[in-house]
């Protein structure tokens, strides 16, 4: 069982994911990393948990937040009382995508963003081609269909003047030439904007519940099926989907730290590329089988095709009646 050390993890945490490697200087503050300049194949990062980290350190209404949903969360897991999700198991997520755009090709077609609503559905319903290479030793905590749909309901486009966007939520207001979020307590909100330096994407997490900058942030050629290759797949927004609904990075954002999950073994660090299974990492004495292949781990797109179930309750939790997300369930 892993410990739920709630100090540690209030130390660790924000979310976001570059296109960076460790070495590389950030661009401004938790900014997040920015790509290689020598034209080398950057590798995935994920500065979202370093911007939650900052936040519960400074706004004591987050940390209280984020300490209820917590608490909550564990009794979701165990009081059948709480109930499903909906009557079928299943809450449908109402979509906003926010397309903030200074050129032509950052202006994403409709085609491109259906193809992000439709690797989410894939992703989370667990009918991605992929998941036939779950191995055998993981199949038996798979989550399968995590009982989430998403639906897109509207496409918001703006003309912007910014050539490069920041991690500081710039794109969420339309005071700094960026849009304001759309009923953020009801629909989940997306912002596709051109560039943002190294950084592919980053989230908010239920804390963040309702609040003007609520969200995911995904530059734009990482967005759904694209050309860029390794992260060309969607599964950028899949993993930021997975901080918005409260999953944390798989190795815990420390040397084998909690991600709050029992059926994800405990792991060193992050992974990157292509890994070869099986990979092992040794934890407190234990040499144990990683599962480098979840979306909640670093690898590329084509290497990631996998949620547990253990990660599964904690999402049906966040967006139960009772839970923080309760206002995007669409009945």
């Amino acid at each position: 069982m892993k410990k739920l050390l709630m100090g540690a993890f209030a130390l660790s945490m924000l979310a976001a994911c570059n296109a960076g490697d460790d070495q590389l200087l950030n661009q401004e503050g938790n900014d997040g990393l920015t790509a290689s300049s020598n034209g080398a194949i950057a590798l995935r990062g994920c500065p979202s948990e370093d911007i939650r980290k900052e936040a519960l350190a400074t706004n004591p209404e987050l940390m209280a937040k984020f300490t209820e949903n917590e608490r909550f969360t564990k009794q979701f897991a165990t009081d059948l009382s709480l109930g499903k999700v909906l009557a079928d198991g299943t809450v449908e997520i109402p979509v906003v995508v926010n397309v903030l755009y200074r050129t032509s090709a950052e202006n994403i077609s409709d085609a491109q963003i259906a193809s992000q609503i439709a690797t989410l559905n894939k992703d989370y319903g667990g009918t991605n081609a992929d998941v036939t290479n779950i191995p055998a030793e993981f199949a038996s905590v798979a989550a399968g269909d995590t009982k989430i749909r998403f639906r897109l309901d509207r496409v918001v486009r703006k003309s912007t003047t910014v050539r490069s966007w920041r991690t500081n939520d710039a794109m969420k207001k339309s005071s700094s030439k960026g849009q304001d979020a759309y009923q953020p307590a009801s629909y989940f909100n997306i912002w596709v904007v051109g560039d943002m330096g190294g950084v592919l994407g980053y989230a908010t997490f239920p804390e963040s519940a309702g609040l003007w900058n609520d969200g995911v942030v995904i530059a734009a050629k990482y967005f759904g099926n694209t050309s860029s290759a390794p992260y060309n797949l969607g599964r950028t927004a899949t993993h930021e989907v997975g901080h918005y609904l409260n999953l944390r990075h798989i190795w815990g954002d420390g040397n084998c730290a909690t991600d709050y999950v029992d059926d994800t073994p405990t792991q060193q660090d992050k992974n990157f590329g292509k890994p070869t299974y099986p990979q092992y990492d040794l934890c407190g004495g234990v040499n144990r089988s990683i599962q480098f292949m979840n979306y909640m781990d670093y690898v590329d797109d084509a290497a990631m095709y996998m949620f547990s179930a253990g990660q599964k309750a904690r999402m049906q939790a966040i967006t139960s009646t009772s839970g923080p997300r309760a206002g995007l369930r669409v009945y």
